[in-house]
């Protein structure tokens, strides 16, 4: 009663001035503010340092556009493991390639799960599910991984090198291999890349792929951003999730049907589909081809496009390969065997270098952020997909709880000069010195990408191909820049702007009577 009439009394106050009225409406959101602050400080992790940044939106202002590098800095400050808070979400951040080992190689099991993102798992994946990568910890997520597993295994990649060795030589013509994720999947070519669903998957892949991002969704972090009616953000991403449904039930039903017939050809998706003990449903089947189809089109091509502006302009790396390459096979044989696996020791090393970073121009730019010379490289995937935890992690002493989000900073692990004396160096040759040192690019501990065997080979067989088939020189200025040089600094995988360069062959009458035969 004493409630009611005191709600009553300042309904009347309200009503009787407009005076009271601006009152109020100015005191609601301070009150909001003041009660959020409470709740973001009550969520932190007792006892670890790290930035706090804003009042409701945290830390998201600083880490916007070059969020790994403002991560590696940020450690110099907090030591390699420290937590930031995005809205109200605390992130305990890892950024030492030593406590990485200790965190997710001793606590495989308790970060075996993946948070859930509102924009990404609410709206994109709300129909067809998401990628084994990106799926939190269930048993479907065990029945998924074992059944990719089986399909990515040593014995099963090799049943694939009939598609690497088709795709590789149309990349070598063409210059160009987006289509090798279809190959393998579904096991059906999409003979070029003007094909209107060529078009379209690359499109929808690309775009999804910004909703995945850890930092590009602001609506993730701060709740009161769905209310917006006018969301452009959320109508994009349902488009385009039904535009994805429409071309995964129709390379799924195709595949049914020469599975019927018995006429299709070894893939990962049949040899799912075939593995009885899997025992897949339909909505894990079509988690896997989502897996493998925007790993496929993420990491793997945007490694080749960094890659192939990065050697443009190292000669020298570029000559070290085709010496190599020549060791074993003759420049008169520019499509050395597609059963080659990592024989030539040299391009192994320059694909993990490559997985590694790859390195920028030698010049300074003004980032945004206090920066030095390794702001200069580009790992791929910068930031490894976000881990949660499933119980308590003691870590030195402070007691992570259970259900907080990890972030693995591959950029900086992989930069980390307790492992590499010359971190900011583009220099092959450290894996042939260093052949067990770490690598994050594909993750670490439970979560590790499953498809890791499976993109090593493709990267060999294209780079080996490529380089005994052209030398590539510089054609026009390739935008180095972590930031502007990004198509999209928000989004989770970096993608250069687009650029040009020269493709000359080393034999050119060798080449043309190859691809004639091909």
């Amino acid at each position: 009663m004493t409630i009611a009439l005191a709600l009553s009394t300042l309904q009347g106050k309200i009503l009787g001035s407009p005076w009271h009225l601006l009152a109020v409406v100015a005191l609601v959101p301070c009150l909001y503010v003041l009660l959020n602050e409470f709740t973001r400080a009550s969520t932190r992790v007792p006892g670890m340092k790290g930035p706090r940044g804003l009042p409701l939106i945290g830390n998201l202002a600083q880490i916007r556009t070059n969020a790994a590098e403002q991560y590696r800095l940020w450690s110099k400050t907090y030591g390699p493991v420290y937590q930031i808070q995005l809205g109200n979400v605390p992130v305990v951040v890892v950024n030492s390639a030593a406590a990485a080992k200790v965190l997710f190689g001793q606590n495989a099991q308790a970060l075996s799960s993946r948070p859930e993102f509102y924009t990404f798992h609410k709206i994109v994946s709300n129909t067809a599910g998401t990628t084994i990568g990106t799926s939190p910890y269930s048993d479907s997520l065990k029945r998924r991984r074992k059944g990719a597993a089986s399909a990515l295994n040593r014995p099963s990649v090799e049943t694939y090198v009939s598609h690497l060795d088709v795709e590789s030589k149309a990349f070598v013509e063409e210059l160009y291999n987006l289509s090798l994720a279809l190959t393998l999947n579904w096991g059906v070519r999409v003979v070029s890349q003007e094909e209107t669903l060529f078009d379209e998957i690359t499109h929808v892949e690309e775009e999804i792929s910004k909703f995945r991002s850890t930092t590009g969704n602001l609506q993730d972090y701060i709740p009161l951003l769905r209310l917006n009616p006018f969301n452009t953000n959320s109508k994009k991403a349902a488009e385009m999730r039904m535009r994805r449904d429409r071309y995964l039930g129709s390379l799924n039903r195709d595949l049914d049907d020469r599975l019927k017939r018995g006429v299709h050809k070894p893939c990962i998706q049949a040899n799912v589909i075939l593995d009885q003990d899997a025992k897949l449903n339909t909505e894990e089947l079509t988690s896997i081809s989502l897996t493998m189809l925007s790993g496929g089109l993420d990491t793997v091509t945007t490694l080749v496009a960094w890659s192939v502006g990065l050697l443009s302009e190292r000669p020298d790396v570029q000559d070290k390969a085709a010496t190599a390459i020549q060791e074993l096979y003759s420049e008169k044989e520019p499509m050395c065997s597609a059963d080659d696996d990592q024989r030539c020791a040299y391009v192994a090393a320059l694909v993990k270098e490559c997985l590694r970073s790859v390195l920028a121009a030698p010049r300074d730019w003004d980032l945004g952020v206090e920066t030095d010379s390794s702001a200069r490289f580009f790992t791929v995937l910068r930031l490894a997909l976000p881990r949660t935890s499933i119980r308590d992690i003691n870590y030195k002493g402070t007691v992570i709880p259970k259900d907080t989000v990890f972030f693995l900073n591959a950029w900086a692990c992989n930069m980390d000069p307790d492992v590499w004396s010359d971190p900011d160096v583009f220099r092959p040759e450290r894996w042939l010195e260093q052949p067990d040192a770490p690598l994050f690019t594909y993750g670490v501990g439970y979560r590790t990408c499953a498809g890791s065997l499976l993109a090593n080979r493709e990267l060999y067989l294209v780079f080996m191909r490529t380089l005994n088939s052209f030398r590539i020189e510089p054609h026009d200025t390739m935008d180095w820049h972590p930031v502007r040089g990004n198509s999209d600094p928000t989004s989770l995988v970096a993608i250069p702007q687009k650029y040009k360069v020269r493709f000359v062959p080393r034999d050119e009458m060798a080449l043309q009577k190859i691809l004639a035969v091909s």
